[in-house]
């Protein structure tokens, strides 16, 4: 299994947690899905880098707020398009 493939499902099951309301499950394996895709997006063009950085801007303000359902869609949504993209 490829690292895109296995973090992506991490997203996936991320996102998943915290639409269960397991925010405090989801936030850990939160932590290494975003130290994944940082290093995923390490070597991907600047314009990409530039739309890492916003999106994770706006997950952790989703974070902040305690807006699990925001998390959530972003790191299903946003992200997994973002590490698609880069990877494609």
């Amino acid at each position: 299994m490829s690292a895109l493939v296995k973090c992506i499902g991490e997203c996936r099951q991320c996102a998943g947690l915290f639409r269960l309301g397991r925010d405090v499950e989801a936030a850990l394996i939160m932590v290494d899905v975003f130290d994944e895709a940082q290093r995923l997006l390490a070597s991907a063009p600047q314009d990409v880098q530039l739309t890492w950085a916003q999106v994770l801007t706006q997950m952790l303000a989703s974070q902040e707020r305690q807006d699990w359902l925001g998390l959530a869609d972003f790191m299903e949504y946003e992200l997994i398009d973002l590490l698609e993209s880069a990877q494609g």
